[in-house]
């Protein structure tokens, strides 16, 4: 795959420009994410941002380990303290924390581990989860102001965090684990595959489809996934991209 740190850095730079070409009325616009506007939208993803270059991220400790609060919750009441910035002060917060990711990412040596969530993570794998996010947000702003905002193959990244954490997924829903074979369609037309192809479990479709259910933005039904084999029908219904 491509540099994940470099594909980081140009969704960043797809996002930042649908966000600079945003009117006042698109900015208090309702999103796709339930009850918040594109100006909430994009202040939580400042915020988030933001604790990728706090020194609080070296620790070995996740900033949210108590599980009595879920993830959504914990960012909702983020959002709802701050929600009263204007939008160029938004963006511009955005843009500062954003744009020094990637380096501050890529500074730190081999083997460490920042603390994410509910976990830790080693620096590339949170540029990947910073890619997915960002990428399920635009979906959030663009879908419903009908901007357009191509499918890039900056998805393999997503695709791989998807399956990658299948057994985080089958653990929250209270499942074991059950080995998953993915044979996507790239947005150029390849194939990117995922898992062993012995599993007695395969998702077959288009990779943006497969990010789609795994950011929970449409649902298995919605898409031309196909799932075959015992757990395969499941796994598609749980895969998620990001935390609970």
């Amino acid at each position: 795959m491509a540099d994940v740190l470099d594909d980081l850095a140009a969704e960043y730079r797809q996002l930042d420009a649908v966000l600079a070409a945003l009117s006042p009325a698109e900015w208090s616009a309702p999103s796709g994410a339930d009850g918040w506007t594109v100006a909430d939208v994009v202040l939580h993803l400042a915020q988030s941002e933001e604790a990728v270059g706090s020194p609080a991220a070296g620790d070995t400790v996740a900033f949210l380990p108590s599980t009595a609060t879920t993830v959504d919750g914990a960012m909702a009441d983020l959002v709802a303290a701050e929600r009263d910035m204007p939008p160029d002060a938004v963006l511009a917060r955005w843009r500062e924390a954003a744009f020094a990711t990637p380096d501050t990412l890529r500074s730190y040596p081999p083997g460490t581990r920042l603390a994410w969530v509910r976990t830790s993570l080693s620096p590339r794998t949170l540029a990947t989860t910073r890619l997915a996010e960002h990428w399920a947000h635009a979906q959030d702003i663009t879908v419903p102001l009908g901007i357009d905002y191509p499918d890039t193959d900056r998805l393999r990244h997503i695709a791989w965090l998807a399956h990658r954490t299948l057994p985080y997924a089958f653990s929250v829903a209270g499942r074991p684990e059950a080995a998953v074979h993915c044979d996507l369609t790239a947005p150029d037309g390849t194939h990117w595959t995922f898992g062993d192809p012995a599993a007695p479990n395969r998702i077959t479709g288009p990779a943006a489809d497969f990010c789609r259910v795994g950011a929970r933005r449409l649902t298995p039904e919605q898409t031309a996934l196909t799932a075959d084999g015992p757990d395969a029908a499941d796994a598609l219904r749980l895969v998620r991209n990001y935390a609970a």
